[in-house]
């Protein structure tokens, strides 16, 4: 079967990406969860949930934790149980994933997908400057908000509200975690998708008949996907 990922998105290969933290500010407060979860397309274009990868981060030196983003989160940055790792090693492990499915499926480079995603990539982007990463596999200021997707297809913008009217899981005790925000973003975004499916074979065929490329990046398109 042919791989469509990369003409689906126009070579980009969307990941989810929820981040939990010590507050609102990206400069100075603390990235404390990151988890991403994989997107597949199949062989008519449509899309499903794939594999989940998530990391507890330790504040980085000087990192600001409020209290109320804490109190939200249940989260315990110091707890000794905590299997948390340094930004950079859950940077790193997480990019790492992330080029493993731009070589498979020949995807230019990664798309953040995000609830309110401008909060997701913000962080990311402000803990790869800190951490000094130099390749990035994300694009530095494109993303998908499923915000914004399920406010005009679902009219609703509140995470819980828009996966609630697709009666989809929502679990109030498992919220504020990355993973589970992550999952639940990614059944969203699949669903709405999904429900689009017509418009995009309507789309593909007229982009067909003006002449214009599938989106498949070319080899000289592909970012470099060494490790940093």
């Amino acid at each position: 079967m042919p791989d469509l990922t990369a003409r689906r998105f126009r070579g980009f290969l969307p990941i989810v990406v929820d981040v939990e933290t010590g507050g609102f500010n990206s400069a100075t407060d603390a990235l404390l969860e990151v988890a991403a979860v994989m997107i597949n397309v199949d062989a008519e274009g449509r899309v499903s949930r794939g594999e989940t990868h998530a990391w507890h981060v330790q504040p980085f030196e000087g990192a600001r934790l409020d209290p109320a983003s804490l109190e939200v989160t249940g989260i315990d940055p110091f707890h000794p149980l905590r299997p948390a790792i340094p930004e950079r090693d859950a940077l790193q492990r997480l990019f790492r994933e992330v080029r493993q499915k731009l070589r498979i499926h020949l995807c230019r480079r990664g798309i953040l997908v995000g609830h309110n995603a401008a909060f997701d990539l913000g962080f990311l982007n402000a803990a790869v400057a800190r951490t000094g990463i130099k390749r990035n596999p994300f694009h530095p200021f494109s993303c998908f908000d499923t915000a914004t997707l399920a406010g005009v297809a679902l009219g609703q913008t509140v995470l819980a509200r828009a996966t609630g009217v697709l009666g989809l899981e929502w679990d109030q005790g498992s919220a504020h975690s990355a993973a589970y925000d992550a999952e639940r973003t990614a059944d969203l975004f699949c669903r709405i998708c999904n429900e689009m499916h017509g418009s995009f074979l309507r789309a593909e065929e007229r982009a067909r008949a003006l002449g214009w490329n599938d989106g498949q990046p070319g080899p000289l398109d592909l970012i470099s996907l060494e490790e940093d």
